[in-house]
């Protein structure tokens, strides 16, 4: 039986701060660096959010969200995003099943690959928009719905999309308004020469590594609900808001170099899952309280796949990174 999550916030905090620490240790066990990666995708998932995660290959994208659904306890599936890949090759077809005692048929529903609690969607921008939408309405909804019929998908549910930015040819890139379901965008970078080392030397050696689980679904689903709860002073709540309103050019808040510089800003959902965010990174350093330091520390991932850098922009070799960290420095 699982350990029960205590009722008080300070020691329920404590608890999940423990647990935090634990679920990366046991990460590192197979993959080397990446911490802030680490970090960022265990933030999104205690948030409830889903992520993109932008990398080139070989840099142990699917071993590392495997190792992440051991150390969890949760169910992992791979998709291989692929142009000629369907709808149904992802939530499930229906196939007609004999009946042996009475000779009769049916259909059966078989369930595709989405049905996991954790979906790595390896290279999305490789398939055409209709599959691209199958998944994202798994995102939305927490359901498939199949032949007029809605099957629900089992909590807790965290799709990784990756998206590899070389080859851009023949992809389909996700639109604005499909990447901001996103919660974060994060980059994946090359390792340095010592991690390298390192990684080199334990994939070419005999290894035998066992991930302990550290939770379960029913405390994962617990701790989600607890994120919610934590109190948003309401100062960092007035900050917030308006970071994410000076992103939106031409508008009552928006400052000059934001007019200038970016074509679209960020909506809504941004404010909400910066606050969610912030909420569960707190907690995870064992604070029932959230701090301008939380928010500052998750506005890039948040806000990079929301804002768009304009011609100006680009001419001066200006990045969505370098518009948001002028706009924190500005708060």
């Amino acid at each position: 039986m699982s350990e029960v999550i205590p009722d008080s916030p300070e020691k329920a905090a404590e608890f999940f701060s423990k647990s935090f620490q634990k679920i990366k240790e046991e990460i590192a066990k197979t993959v080397v660096g990446q911490t802030e990666v680490v970090d960022q995708l265990l933030i999104s998932l205690f948030s409830r959010g889903h992520c993109v995660l932008v990398g080139v290959p070989g840099l142990a994208k699917t071993l590392l969200i495997h190792t992440l659904a051991q150390t969890l306890n949760l169910s992992f599936s791979r998709i291989q995003f692929t142009p000629d890949l369907m709808p149904g090759d992802i939530t499930g077809t229906e196939v007609i099943e004999d009946d042996k005692e009475s000779g009769k048929k049916s259909f059966k529903f078989i369930k595709g690959p989405i049905f996991a609690n954790i979906v790595l969607a390896d290279e999305i921008n490789r398939t055409p928009p209709k599959t691209q939408a199958a998944l994202l309405e798994g995102m939305q909804e927490y359901s498939v719905t199949a032949s007029g019929q809605t099957f629900k998908l089992d909590k807790p549910f965290f799709v990784l999309a990756t998206q590899n930015p070389i080859e851009q040819e023949g992809t389909y890139p996700l639109p604005e308004a499909q990447l901001d379901r996103f919660m974060f965008n994060i980059r994946l970078n090359y390792p340095s020469m010592e991690e390298e080392r390192q990684i080199v030397n334990q994939t070419t050696s005999p290894r035998n590594v066992t991930i302990e689980s550290i939770l379960d679904k029913e405390q994962i689903t617990q701790i989600q609900e607890l994120v919610r709860e934590v109190p948003l002073p309401e100062h960092v709540l007035q900050k917030t808001v308006k970071l994410i309103s000076q992103t939106r050019p031409n508008t009552e808040h928006a400052p000059d170099f934001v007019n200038s510089y970016l074509s679209w800003g960020a909506g809504p959902r941004a404010s909400q899952y910066l606050a969610l965010g912030a909420k569960t990174r707190a907690l995870s350093q064992g604070r029932y309280n959230v701090e301008m330091e939380d928010i500052e520390a998750l506005a890039i991932p948040v806000l990079r796949h929301r804002i768009v850098t304009n011609y100006a922009a680009e001419a001066e070799g200006l990045t969505t990174v370098d518009i948001i960290n002028r706009l924190l420095k500005n708060l």
